[in-house]
């Protein structure tokens, strides 16, 4: 026993003395990887974006790390995202296909489909889709202020007392986007709907956490039944459930007259036929793709604002001053008054900023040999798109390291948006969700800041502003004190 685990050792010195991972010709800077490892001693896997930081001061603001033997480069800063995927779009649109999220989505869906004919197909009916069941229209916000009302009612049955927020707002997200894709809606609490959330939220936790970057780094480990395999799981179930409610809602559907985006989507394959690209299981992994999309990155960044709110008053208060003035007279809050409410959106735009959701966005790929900003790129290298370096980036904020909606306001207080406000990424892979999580925050937000009063409790102590790392990032779980204002109790 003891001499086989000395040849295992001496096997391993030796694999480290002798297997060296090549860098190819003039490939970016960046620290020295292990064999078998890359870099991920380097990192600290539980949350690298401080990693990230100290690595672009040494090295620049793209750099190198390896992934196990896979070679990726880390953006950092406006400059370098903008010149890769605004102007060189086609180079870095890719999406790597050897990654846990990539194995678990099976190449379908449109997030992490690769870069390429099918892609630009689904990306361009889905957008379409949307904006034709009201993505900036108006039965886009009555399915928001629908949902926003179930809202009102739950915090109504709260008023005088405190409630911890984690799940309510993920539930209004799911409702609102279940209401686009398939036209119906689950109470809070509902079993299904818990299940939902469940899901996403384990799966988002555990792709960009410890165990998704043991699976990307070490391949020979990925057979073995370690916590990364409930990602894979966890995709199957959502899969099977949405092919389920799928099979249901074909016998209540009238061919040609869509209500919804599954309803366009049976209408495309009866026009074409199943043709490889349009078909039942490619329908199923979109639905999975834009509840994604449209649920966890809005519903963190409610969690944000009201987290930020009710320890900020001042700001509170301004903001439903103006709210009162502007809606005097109004029954609810339309999209188009956010024209009229600068400091709203600057609020909004800020508690964006600060949540910094999604800090390293959906990784790229390189889809041929490249260069950026002088160094080359090699097909197939995985781009690491870092988000929050550019909503915290020096010389791009006034602000860059603190909550101050002054960020988003100029000189006359009127509401502006600085170039690196990209928590949605950019270029053609930005998130297809965007419009439809703008119109969500404004409307709810308003609504909500118009009937409630919100606070922090006097037993809660101070405050934790550390966001928890994953997919995506979250805050903190925290309660929070609701009362009616006056101005709603007369209403």
């Amino acid at each position: 026993m003891l001499g086989s685990l000395v040849l295992v050792w001496v096997f391993i010195f030796l694999l480290f003395l002798f297997i060296r991972t090549q860098r190819p010709k003039n490939f970016p800077p960046g620290p020295r990887p292990l064999p078998l490892f890359g870099n991920l001693f380097q990192l600290n896997i539980t949350n690298p974006l401080k990693d990230f930081e100290k690595l672009a001061e040494r090295y620049g603001n793209v750099y190198s790390l390896y992934i196990g033997g896979t070679p990726a480069v880390v953006l950092t800063g406006l400059k370098a995202l903008k010149e890769a995927f605004v102007n060189k779009a086609a180079d870095f649109s890719g999406r790597p296909q050897n990654l846990l999220i990539s194995h678990a989505a099976e190449g379908k869906g449109i997030v992490l489909l690769d870069y390429g004919p099918a892609w630009k197909e689904h990306r361009r009916f889905a957008l379409m889709t949307l904006r034709n069941f009201g993505m900036g229209k108006q039965s886009m916000e009555d399915r928001i202020l629908g949902e926003t009302e179930h809202l009102v009612k739950r915090l109504e049955r709260t008023a005088g007392g405190f409630l911890n927020p984690q799940t309510l707002f993920h539930d209004a997200a799911s409702n609102i986007i279940y209401m686009v894709l398939f036209g119906i809606r689950y109470d809070y609490g509902d079993e299904t709907l818990k299940q939902y959330v469940s899901l996403f939220t384990e799966l988002a936790k555990t792709t960009n956490g410890p165990w998704g970057m043991i699976y990307d780094t070490l391949p020979i480990l990925r057979a073995l039944p370690l916590p990364f395999r409930k990602v894979i799981t966890n995709f199957k179930v959502l899969k099977k459930m949405i092919a389920s409610m799928i099979s249901k809602h074909k016998t209540s559907r009238v061919p040609g007259e869509p209500e919804n985006f599954v309803d366009c989507y049976l209408d495309e394959l009866d026009k074409r036929g199943d043709d490889g690209s349009f078909n039942e299981e490619q329908l199923a992994r979109c639905v999975v793709d834009l509840h994604g999309a449209g649920t966890d990155t809005t519903s963190n960044t409610l969690l944000t604002a009201f987290l930020y709110l009710i320890t900020h008053p001042d700001i509170q208060e301004r903001c439903q001053k103006e709210i009162d003035e502007v809606l005097e007279g109004k029954a609810h809050a339309s999209f188009e008054d956010r024209h009229k409410m600068p400091y709203i959106q600057a609020v909004i735009h800020e508690c964006q900023r600060i949540a910094n959701t999604a800090p390293l966005g959906v990784f790229h790929c390189t889809s041929r040999d490249t260069e950026l900003m002088g160094y080359s790129i090699p097909k197939d290298t995985v781009i690491i798109p870092n988000l929050a370096s550019v909503l915290s980036e020096d010389g791009q904020w006034k602000f860059p390291h603190e909550f101050n909606p002054a960020n988003f306001l100029n000189e006359q207080g009127q509401f502006e948006k600085p170039e690196a406000f990209l928590p949605f990424s950019t270029g053609p892979r930005v998130c297809l969700g965007e419009g439809l999580a703008r119109m969500e925050l404004f409307l709810i937000l308003v609504t909500l800041l118009r009937r409630f009063q919100f606070f922090w409790p006097d037993d809660a102590g101070e405050p934790d502003f550390t966001p928890v790392y994953g997919g995506t990032l979250t805050p903190k779980p925290y309660r929070m004190g609701v009362t009616l204002r006056q101005t709603a109790r007369e209403t």
